[in-house]
């Protein structure tokens, strides 16, 4: 079964990543990368939490037959940069993907971006935003090709982030960061693991 989380990272070619740097405000195509990666298995993660609620994979399901059929994935720079519009605008909703994915904890999660891959605030949130559509097209896309239900998407899922768990050992960090419920607190930890160059190496990898 494919792994999301390098399938989106396998996308971030240098033009995308141009596209990005420059959209966002920002001067160095490496910090860009380190934060796409964040972001990858940040919603990965957050999105393999959502689905185990009950309804939670019947309601992305919806949402991807509805607005996220993996075109995005055709055009990256092109939609990503502006250049070129979907028929279906609604996919490019990354605040409202946002809101519903991470709910409270979105502040967090920026300041964590911005922690790991030096990016300030401003632009690690626009990145958020940016990449958000592309997570869920990725998966709409997979849907499709595989023809998978529910249950096959819990499982892609599940299984992409326990393979990359595997790999590094960080991503439990993550799902803290995540269980967190927007108290703020799990940030103490965040510079403690920043000032050790922890999860610095491990957006780097």
């Amino acid at each position: 079964m494919a792994n999301l989380i390098e399938l989106l990272q396998s996308q971030m070619t240098d033009q995308v990543l141009d596209t990005l740097t420059s959209k966002i405000g920002a001067t160095d195509r490496t910090q860009t990368k380190a934060a796409a990666d964040g972001i990858f298995s940040t919603l990965a993660t957050a999105l393999s939490k959502n689905v185990q609620k009950p309804g939670g994979a019947d309601g992305l399901i919806g949402a991807l037959d509805r607005d996220h059929d993996g075109s995005i994935m055709d055009d990256l720079a092109g939609i990503l940069g502006g250049q070129k519009q979907p028929q279906n605008t609604s996919m490019l909703n990354g605040a409202g993907i946002l809101k519903h994915v991470l709910g409270g904890n979105q502040s967090n999660v920026i300041d964590m971006v911005a922690k790991m891959s030096g990016l300030n605030q401003n632009s690690s949130g626009s990145l958020l935003t940016m990449l958000a559509p592309m997570v869920l097209g990725a998966l709409g896309k997979q849907k499709r090709q595989s023809g998978l239900d529910a249950s096959g998407i819990t499982d892609l899922l599940t299984n992409s982030v326990k393979s990359q768990a595997n790999n590094n050992a960080q991503m439990g960090f993550i799902g803290k960061l995540l269980d967190a419920d927007g108290d703020g607190s799990v940030m103490d930890d965040i510079a403690g693991m920043v000032g050790k160059n922890i999860l610095g190496n491990f957006f780097k990898r």
